[in-house]
């Protein structure tokens, strides 16, 4: 029987998707049982959905934004092949598709995200099969030597964190898996939990093998009801399968998981306000030390990393240290799923080594803006990161070359802008971003962030503008240097890449006026 695909992922759905499958239900080819519908997740090429693909011997070929009015149509004379005038062809040898290096997401959109014998045909479980072989200091080792960091943006490298949790004296520990994922620009935990849930499940209980825990929980952004749906049947299945339970893979290791739903607050992506929303109180940030790794959830070790990170550990394992340590540069090594998004012609998932630069991403898959005017700046790494200006464009994507120009590449979130953006504006937001989002726990991110909003306001307004410049300039140094966590922290990137590559904006002439910020999640 030939599998028509179309996805059920919340973008997807977002755009027709259900309708779509609803429609197709109707269609004499699936009513004579001569074909039948398989929901995947998407592939991440949010431009071309819904997507509809059909099994040919020559591989999956797909038809774009499929709509329920299209259906009749397409499948009028039985099932349409590569000859009909809205086929793309074959999906995986679309250009966009060919020239990524996908491993994260190399299941993803091809399969039947609750098919266990779909994630297996397709190499899943290879990584934890080989794990339940080794003890654990081989585990961590073989993370080490792989060089991965985490992918949540802090990029800490797993191995170290695996470890010092593996070496503490406890007798219990804890896996917990960050899936709050509330940058603006991201979605890719999301894609991946919603098309490839196995994946987490196993990268989890690598974890779990390697520092000697029992329980996990993952932490999901409470606006992805979608993706709770399908990773908590997801979770049923592996606990029926033996891959969660006392006897993981029938081995003597027990590991289960527990999926939580987040408070709903940009905080609770931050780690320790994280543990603090898990354990029932109101998440607000922890000082450090005591590191999370020795003194975490409830008071015991334990190993915290994001969806992407426990979902690379699989293909450390299955691939093995070197062939992973292999792809990317220097010490960012392996690949990173890097999100499209805002003014642009070609938004999605594009995973590939580090070491691409931001152009050739932007211009080779991102296909320039989607307005058709000139790009002016490009936001890396989520609300916290800087705005850069063309000139910086030719910047390798990795974690040192970014560093080195006063920027990061957080959770991989790329927001393109075209020339129309007002970039004051742009810094008044990542201050007002950050006073409606603050804990509230330390005064230079509770108070700072608000006298951030009015010191710019004032600059908008050319209010004495050079001891504006100078005020915000010293504000933005004490809430780098004195908040207790990354929010605080990290707000001034944004700011002051404004100061520095925009400051005409900032700056305006006479009669110029302020725009409100409006903020929320």
């Amino acid at each position: 029987m030939t599998r028509i695909f179309v996805p059920n992922d919340t973008g997807a759905r977002s755009v027709g998707a259900d309708e779509v499958a609803a429609a197709l239900m109707n269609a004499q080819v699936v009513q004579s049982g001569l074909a039948t519908i398989v929901r995947n997740g998407s592939r991440g090429a949010y431009w071309l959905e819904p997507l509809v693909e059909i099994d040919t011997p020559s591989g999956r070929i797909g038809f774009a934004n499929v709509t329920v009015d299209d259906v009749a149509g397409l499948f009028a004379d039985g099932l349409p092949d590569q000859t009909h005038a809205k086929c793309l062809g074959v999906v995986d040898a679309l250009p966009w598709f060919a020239g990524q290096t996908r491993l994260t997401f190399a299941r993803v959109g091809r399969i039947d995200p609750l098919s266990l014998s779909d994630y297996r045909a397709l190499g899943g479980f290879a990584g934890l099969e080989r794990g339940c072989t080794m003890d654990a200091k081989a585990i961590v080792d073989e993370v080490t030597v792989s060089g991965l960091r985490g992918r949540g943006g802090a990029a800490f490298p797993a191995g170290i964190k695996w470890n010092t949790v593996r070496n503490a004296n406890a007798p219990q520990k804890y896996i917990v898996c960050n899936a709050d994922e509330g940058d603006s620009g991201t979605f890719a935990d999301r894609l991946l939990m919603e098309a490839d849930p196995f994946q987490l499940i196993e990268g989890m209980t690598i974890a779990a093998l390697a520092v000697g825990a029992t329980r996990g929980f993952v932490y999901l952004r409470s606006e992805y009801p979608h993706a709770a749906q399908i990773f908590g049947r997801a979770l049923t299945i592996a606990r029926e399968a033996g891959v969660l339970g006392p006897s993981v893979l029938g081995t003597a290791h027990t590991f289960d998981i527990t999926l939580r739903m987040g408070g709903g607050a940009y905080i609770c992506g931050e780690e320790t306000a994280l543990l603090e929303s898990l354990e029932g109180k109101r998440g607000t940030v922890r000082p450090k030390p005591p590191l999370p790794a020795l003194t975490g959830l409830f008071g015991c070790p334990t190993v915290i990393n994001n969806v992407l990170t426990f979902a690379a550990a699989t293909d450390v394992l299955a691939r093995g240290a070197h062939a992973y340590a292999g792809l990317g540069v220097d010490r960012s090594t392996g690949t990173m799923p890097f999100q499209l998004g805002g003014n642009m012609q070609r938004g999605g998932v594009v995973e590939l080594g580090f070491g691409v630069t931001l152009r050739d991403l932007l211009e080779r898959f991102g296909g320039g803006s989607y307005s058709g005017r000139p790009l002016r700046a490009i936001q890396v790494g989520g609300p916290l990161g800087a705005y850069l200006p063309a000139s910086q464009w030719d910047t390798p994507l990795t974690y040192e070359h970014f560093a080195a120009i006063g920027a990061m590449l957080g959770h991989g979130g790329i927001v393109a802008f075209d020339d129309t953006v007002d970039m004051a504006a742009q810094a008044e937001f990542a201050m007002a971003f950050c006073a409606h989002e603050s804990c509230g726990k330390c005064t230079p991110c509770r108070i700072g962030s608000t006298r951030g909003v009015e010191v710019i306001q004032r600059l908008r307004r050319r209010e004495n503008p050079r001891l504006q410049w100078q005020v915000l300039e010293e504000l933005c140094e004490t809430m780098e240097f004195g908040s207790l966590c990354a929010l605080g922290g990290l707000t001034p990137m944004p700011v002051r890449s404004v100061m520095k590559h925009f400051s005409a904006d900032l700056l305006p002439s006479a009669g110029g006026g302020s725009v409100t910020v409006e903020v929320g999640r």
